[in-house]
Formats: C-alpha cells, sequence, structure tokens
C-alpha cells in the first residue's frame, strides 16, 4: 500500500492535520484510492508524511468521522465506497457590477418613507436595554409572537384604530405579504380571492403564488363594490378600506355594514382588512377599523409599521377570529416567529414608552405640510384635478388634455419618476389621464422642484 499512497505536500496557514484530511479525501474521492484498500498504519504514516502522531490521529478522526475511511478492528483504515463525483456543470460568475445609478432625480414612489425623522437615539437606547436586561430573549420565543408585545400591540389598536381583540389573537411575522401567505395557508378551501380593482399589485402576486383565482373587484367612490364582490362566487376578500390603495377612497360606515353582512350570510367566507395608510389623515380623525364593527368573527385585521415606522422594521401583525385562531394553532403551533425577540422587544418598548405616538404626532405633521405643498404646487397646473390626498403617502393627478402614457413620458423626460394608474388595474379601464404620485421619500425641497419640472413637462 505504501508505494500506491500519494504522499501530502504540506504548505499554506491551514493546521497540518487538516491538510493532511483534505489530502486523503480528495484522493479517496477521485478513486485514486479505491474503494477497501487500506490506509498506511498511523505510525508508518507518520514516518512518510514527516508529521506527529498527534497529526495523523486528528486527520484519520476526521476521516472516520465524515465517512471517508471505516475503521476496522486489527486490520486499520480501509477506503469507503464513495460514487464518483458528478461531473461538474459549467459556472458562469457574473463580473461584480457596481450598483446602478438612480433612475430618477425625483422618485415619486408610493412606496417611500421619510427616515430624516426617525428617532435614532431613542432606539438606539431601547434596543440596548433589549439586549443587556432580557438575555432570555435568545431562548427560542412563542409562535406568534412574544406575549409582551402581542398585548402591546392590542392595547395599540384598541385605543388608535377601534380593534377588538385579545393579545391571543395577535398573531406577529416578518412584513404583511408574509401573514398573508401564512393566511392563505389556513384557507385551503378558498380557491378564489376577491381582489379590489385597481388594486395592491402584491396580494395579486399571493394569490398566484398559492395557486388561488384571483377575481378583481371594481373600486367606486366608496370601496369595493358589494354587488359584484357577491356576484363573483369568491368565498375571500381582501381589502383596504381605511384609505384604498391606489385610489385613496375611504369606505363610508354603509359600504363597510354591506360588506360585513356579505360575509356573516354564508359560512366560511372572510373579509381580509389591510389597514394601509391608516394612521395619516389630513382633513379628519382616523376612521376606525372595520375589524371594530365585526360581530360575527369574520374580519382579519392586518397591519404593520413598515410605514408608520420605516421600511425596515419588518414587524407586522394580523387579528385573526377566534375560528381562525383555531385553524392556527392547529397548523402552525410548533413554528416559531419570525420576527427577533430582540426587535420584538425594542419595539413594545418603543409602543409603551410613548415613543410611537410621539413619533406619529411627529411625522403626520410633517407628511401633511408634504401632501399640502406637493399638491398645492401641481394644483398651479392649469387643468390638474387632484383626489386622494386627504390621507395617506401618495395621491392621483389627472390632467386631460394628455394621456396616461403622455403624462408619464413628458414627466420621465425632466427625470420625475411616476406611475400610471393602469399598472394596479386589471379587469376595469383606469380613469383616463391619471396618475399616481407618492410624496413621503423626497423632501420639501424635492418636491417643490419636482412640481415645478411637472408643470413645465406638462404645460
Amino acid at each position: 500500500m505504501d508505494g500506491s499512497f500519494p504522499l501530502p505536500v504540506f504548505g499554506g496557514d491551514a493546521p497540518l492535520y487538516h491538510q493532511l484530511y483534505r489530502h486523503i479525501a480528495a484522493a479517496i474521492q477521485s478513486g485514486a484510492l479505491a474503494p477497501g484498500s487500506r490506509l498506511p498504519s498511523k505510525r508508518r504514516l507518520c514516518a512518510l508524511a514527516g508529521v506527529s502522531m498527534s497529526t495523523v490521529e486528528a486527520a484519520y478522526s476526521l476521516l472516520a468521522a465524515e465517512g471517508y475511511v471505516l475503521a476496522r478492528p486489527r486490520s486499520g483504515y480501509v477506503c469507503a465506497d464513495l460514487l464518483p463525483p458528478a461531473p461538474a456543470a459549467p459556472v458562469s460568475v457574473p463580473e461584480t457590477v457596481p450598483e446602478p445609478p438612480p433612475r430618477w432625480a425625483y422618485d415619486c414612489s408610493t412606496s417611500g418613507v421619510d427616515t430624516s425623522v426617525f428617532p435614532f437615539s431613542s432606539w438606539a437606547r431601547i434596543t440596548k436595554e433589549a439586549v443587556y436586561e432580557n438575555p432570555g430573549l435568545l431562548q427560542r420565543g412563542h409562535p406568534q409572537g412574544d406575549l409582551p408585545l402581542r398585548t402591546a400591540l392590542a392595547e395599540l389598536l384598541a385605543h388608535y384604530r377601534g380593534v377588538r381583540c385579545s393579545p391571543e389573537q395577535v398573531v406577529v411575522g416578518a412584513g404583511a405579504d408574509y401573514l398573508l401567505t401564512l393566511l392563505l395557508q389556513l384557507l385551503r378551501s378558498q380557491k378564489s380571492i376577491a381582489l379590489e380593482d385597481p388594486g395592491y399589485p402584491a396580494a395579486y402576486a399571493a394569490a398566484a403564488l398559492h395557486g388561488r383565482q384571483a377575481v378583481p373587484i371594481p373600486v367606486d367612490g366608496e370601496g369595493m363594490d358589494p354587488e359584484a364582490l357577491a356576484a363573483s362566487g369568491a368565498g375571500l376578500a381582501y381589502l383596504t378600506p381605511s384609505h384604498q390603495f391606489p385610489l385613496g377612497v375611504t369606505m363610508p360606515a354603509g359600504r363597510r355594514s354591506r360588506l360585513l353582512h356579505w360575509a356573516a350570510s354564508a359560512p366560511d367566507r372572510w373579509l381580509i382588512e389591510d389597514d394601509y395608510d391608516s394612521e395619516f389623515r389630513y382633513s379628519s380623525r382616523p376612521i376606525p377599523a372595520l375589524q371594530g364593527l365585526d360581530r360575527a368573527g369574520r374580519v382579519v385585521y392586518m397591519g404593520t409599521f413598515s410605514r408608520s415606522i420605516a421600511p425596515a422594521i419588518r414587524v407586522a401583525y394580523m387579528i385573526l377570529p377566534p375560528a381562525l385562531l383555531e385553524r392556527y394553532h392547529r397548523t402552525f403551533s410548533h413554528g416559531a416567529c419570525t420576527v427577533s425577540r430582540f426587535e420584538q422587544e425594542s419595539l413594545r418598548r418603543f409602543l409603551v414608552q410613548g415613543l410611537y405616538g410621539r413619533h406619529l404626532r411627529r411625522t403626520g405633521n410633517l407628511y401633511r405640510r408634504k401632501c399640502a405643498l406637493f399638491t398645492g404646487a401641481l394644483s398651479d397646473i392649469p387643468g390638474v384635478a387632484v383626489s386622494g390626498a386627504e390621507a395617506g403617502l401618495h395621491f392621483l393627478a389627472a390632467l386631460p388634455r394628455f394621456s396616461e402614457a403622455e403624462l408619464v413620458a413628458r414627466a420621465a423626460e425632466k427625470s420625475v419618476g411616476i406611475h400610471p394608474l393602469s399598472r394596479y388595474c386589471h379587469n376595469v379601464p383606469p380613469r383616463p389621464s391619471t396618475v399616481v404620485l407618492g410624496f413621503a421619500g423626497l423632501t420639501e425641497q424635492e418636491l417643490a422642484e419636482a412640481a415645478a419640472l411637472l408643470k413645465d413637462a406638462w404645460t
């Protein structure tokens, strides 16, 4: 055996035992050492390789632990029978490409927020407190999220949104899209889902991902059309009643009661209330949540802190009715919450110490000024009509003398990025000559400059 054993060549910074292990493992994988052939004894390998006994013992132990060799009494170590490696597929490694420059000088995206008012010092303090004062947070937590945070959320939602729930009904997860995925797994019997048209693209994507038929339901000046919903045959409806995306309408009490009646009038019907942008209203107090009016237990309430704090705070929550909570326990009771327990504790402190309320007041005043500045400047453009600016972080602008495509193209020529309303439409025709503009991610100076460019482009 000694004559056929390939001797290693040592070099580099790796420990000698690890170099010897890799050398023998590679020989076995390549077939240079045949299956069943004996390796040199430890003493013999010491002499052949010029290394210590401890080096050989460590290498042989690692080879045996990983199954490359088998230790046989009175026979030493023999090579294991390994299948030859599959031929390597050609791998094309792309060259490192630098980050592309921003597409627009002024991006009126609906997903932006103003991070200049984020309470960095307060968040740093409570995060430090959470880490140093709660070593138990290193242990596995509750699948629904830690009870102290769920208790704080239930109290917050009762106070701000009129939501009626116990902490036991709250489920915390990393993002609203993730929670929607969980919910669709609970509602497997629902083969179709009614979605607002125009509506939130991610909801349509989630329906397709889970093999559900998306049924677009028209949205009028009061929200989702209940008659079209009833005629659709769907038993599940997703809606944004407080500030509909993207039209910005607020669903009045009469329309809400009709949708609640639809859900309660047949078994296994459900409404998913995405409380999008509900924190920010500029001409009235926030409208109470639809869930607070539900007496039949048919509304699943969903919310997130991505707009009110920052998109990177990946904490969302849903309130499950008792019947769905039982299904959740049967299906996901052995899982784990997808939000770090330290982040949960930091958020809890942010809520109970009054920091969130203070932050909402500050950001609400800032966004009110931004909205008034941007809409006021755009209103100086002859023929422009603005709608949906009473709440939230975006609005619609219509200018009949140009088509939708011309409005977008002319804005792009000035490096102002806006979205056509048709991007969110499915079966319904979009309002003519209408675009969607977000304002939260731009400074007040940038909004004034963007409005001036749009005036130049659209006049």
